[in-house]
């Protein structure tokens, strides 16, 4: 006989798994997919333009480890940004009853770290601490998608030892390793009433509590987790054709991740699961994998005079590796695969930097950033971000030569982004998200 739970639960457990696996630490990511580019705080007044040939601070062994080349002694720079997104759904014909889900946008800290020290004649070494991916975003427990998603938190803790090398006055090279350790929690109601209904027939799950005439419907909870360390590299290319102008081209590889964690899940109060179904719906072990995404950035600095500078920057960032997540079960059940066809993306930004004297300087910029999702098909609750405009401000202040304070300031105006999406239990989420994003920051630069 075939169990049709059990295929049933495939489908469910492997869309809570895939995106849980890719949803983190501040609610509508800040580039496009889940990636954070908030990696420094002197860039971010800049809209991050010109950020792999800028090279202001030690936060360039992100973006352009060459750019080490261009600091003098040793560096430390520590920086926090403050992330608020507002992320609000508007239903337009779901399928399940419910509310909007309110605010799914929550709070979000983003540290760094970095530190940079000369090795010899024209060498330097770097090393970045800094969260590369993340989102997070909450609904309420009662929303029409909550069988799509609930809650989700996804993070990447990036370590990234670099070294860089001065050719000559002209040209620079760098390279560093990415140790990156990743983590992944999501939840998501289960209707436990239309899954028994569906593969048992109304007639075997009286008994269960789970359908009677008083209680058509009865919701339980998932909860997924999974966790893992992964591996990569990052290069970058400096070039000064004169001292006023300065162009970096940056690389970042992909980071696989393998990830192993649990599936549990919690029934409602009261009830059972009959016999035949009870299996599907056991807590187990998943594995996954993922492939975060590889980016290559173009970026252009030039110092017109001793006040005004112009910073450009283009970055592709390759999302297309992001097909499909599988997921493996660990009690031997067939693995379940989710679809999200993402594209690659470009990212457009141009800045100014405006320095009157040598305590102060100001910075502007405005950036362009694509969107990865295909269609409205394919936006998934958990991602349902789209085109977005970055307008950003920022100062920089030198308390003494060995210290100085930078500041900035952003907001991200999302584009609205339809959403129609048939979950893996068939339910349909359709209406539109209205979403943007606020980000303050600062840091404390320490020359040694």
């Amino acid at each position: 006989m075939t169990i049709k739970p059990r295929y049933t639960l495939f489908k469910l457990t492997g869309l809570l798994c895939c995106t849980s696996l890719i949803s983190l630490s501040s609610s509508i990511s800040h580039a496009a997919g889940f990636a954070l580019i908030e990696q420094g705080v002197s860039g971010l007044g800049n809209a991050y333009a010109g950020a792999a040939a800028s090279a202001e601070d030690a936060s360039t062994i992100f973006f352009n480890p060459a750019g080490m080349t261009l600091l003098d002694g040793q560096q430390v720079v520590a920086g926090l940004h403050i992330i608020k997104p507002s992320t609000k759904f508007t239903d337009n014909g779901s399928s399940a009853g419910g509310s909007n889900g309110g605010d799914a946008g929550n709070l979000g800290l983003i540290p760094n770290l970095y530190y940079v020290a000369d090795i010899g004649n024209d060498m330097k070494f770097g090393l970045g601490i800094g969260v590369p991916f993340g989102l997070s975003t909450e609904y309420n427990d009662d929303w029409q998608g909550r069988y799509q998603a609930v809650k989700s938190s996804v993070e990447a803790i990036n370590i990234n030892p670099s070294l860089a090398f001065k050719v000559n006055p002209q040209w620079s090279i760098g390279l560093g390793a990415n140790i990156q350790y990743f983590k992944a929690e999501l939840t998501s109601a289960v209707d436990f009433s239309s899954v028994c209904i569906g593969t048992l027939g109304a007639a075997n799950c009286i008994g269960s509590g789970l359908v009677t005439p008083q209680t058509p419907a009865t919701d339980g909870f998932a909860d997924i987790t999974g966790s893992s360390w992964g591996f990569g590299y990052n290069l970058g290319v400096l070039f000064s054709p004169s001292e006023a102008t300065r162009i970096g081209l940056a690389y970042r590889s992909q980071v696989k991740q393998s990830l192993d964690g649990d599936a549990d899940f919690t029934l409602p109060a009261g009830t059972t699961l009959p016999p035949l179904l009870a299996p599907a719906f056991a807590d187990t072990g998943i594995s996954g994998s993922i492939d975060l995404p590889s980016t290559l950035s173009l970026s252009l600095f030039h110092q017109f005079d001793d006040t005004w500078a112009l910073l450009a920057d283009i970055t592709r960032t390759g999302w297309s590796s992001y097909q499909e997540l599988r997921i493996e079960y660990d009690n031997g059940r067939p693995a379940s695969v989710e679809e999200n066809k993402w594209k690659d993306n470009n990212r457009y930004s141009i800045g100014v930097n405006f320095t009157p004297n040598q305590t102060w300087i100001y910075r502007a910029g405005i950036a362009y950033d694509e969107t990865v999702v295909p269609s409205a098909e394919l936006r998934s609750a958990r991602i349902p971000g789209n085109d977005r405009t970055w307008l950003a401000v920022g100062l920089g202040y030198r308390i003494s030569n060995n210290l100085a304070i930078d500041a900035g300031y952003a907001h991200l105006f999302v584009k609205d982004a339809d959403i129609d999406r048939v979950g893996a239990t068939g339910d349909l989420l359709r209406g539109s998200y209205e979403s943007s994003v606020d980000i303050l920051s600062a840091q404390i630069v320490w020359s040694l």
